[in-house]
């Protein structure tokens, strides 16, 4: 039996997906999820999965955020990006924060199956036509990518917003959440990133590229 996690927003396409992937493996078991949060929840449960199926831009997983907080919470999960994004570096620092394989969600659904199978049998996966562009993530980028796992999803939430620019007053608006809870979090987040001062997190948060952790999500909180 092949057991699966597809995190991913799109009902559409993790129903495609599911039913992709029926034709290619004989026992299959098909986990979803369509947040981060409630992937975290599933993964609180049960984290026995062969493969988490993770897509980079559902609520809450802010591009490299997810996965870097996965990899952190779940070290002996094997995980698979699986998105519609296919930027070289985007794939490279996937690969280098504890990806398993990059999946482009513009495959057909065989070499999608063929590509999940390699990954099962133990082998990294990318596409082919990228694999010698791919450059190795530095070790500081490494370092960082550990403290920025340490930041629950509503810390990154406040932390992208001090990346845009806005005031905490702002940032409580956004997140529907009190002034002094914003600088609750703001602490926090200091002391887990070892900075002292907002210009300091804004250009650690430049160096991962962290991107919006999708708003419509943002009344849930961890």
């Amino acid at each position: 039996m092949t057991r699966l996690l597809i995190a991913d927003d799109h009902p559409l396409f993790r129903e495609a997906l599911q039913g992709a992937l029926s034709q290619h493996f004989s026992a299959l078991e098909i986990t979803e999820a369509d947040s981060l949060e409630a992937t975290l929840k599933v993964l609180e449960q049960d984290d026995e999965f062969d493969l988490l199926l993770l897509d980079l831009h559902m609520p809450g997983a802010g591009d490299l955020y997810g996965l870097i907080r996965i990899r952190k919470d779940y070290p002996l999960l094997p995980v698979a990006v699986i998105s519609g994004t296919e930027d070289v570096q985007v794939i490279g620092r996937c690969m280098g924060f504890g990806a398993l394989g990059y999946i482009p969600k513009s495959m057909n659904s065989a070499s999608i199956a063929a590509a999940i199978s390699a990954i099962l049998e133990g082998d990294e996966w990318v596409p082919e036509n990228v694999r010698a562009q791919i450059a190795d993530v530095s070790q500081a980028d490494i370092e960082l990518a550990e403290k920025v796992a340490t930041l629950t999803p509503q810390q990154y939430r406040v932390l992208f917003h001090v990346h845009e620019g806005l005031l905490n007053k702002q940032i409580a608006w956004q997140l529907g959440i009190t002034e002094a809870t914003v600088k609750a979090h703001m602490t926090a987040i200091f002391r887990k990133l070892d900075v002292y001062s907002r210009t300091q997190a804004v250009l650690l948060a430049e160096r991962l590229q962290l991107a919006p952790p999708e708003e419509h999500e943002a009344a849930q909180k961890i």
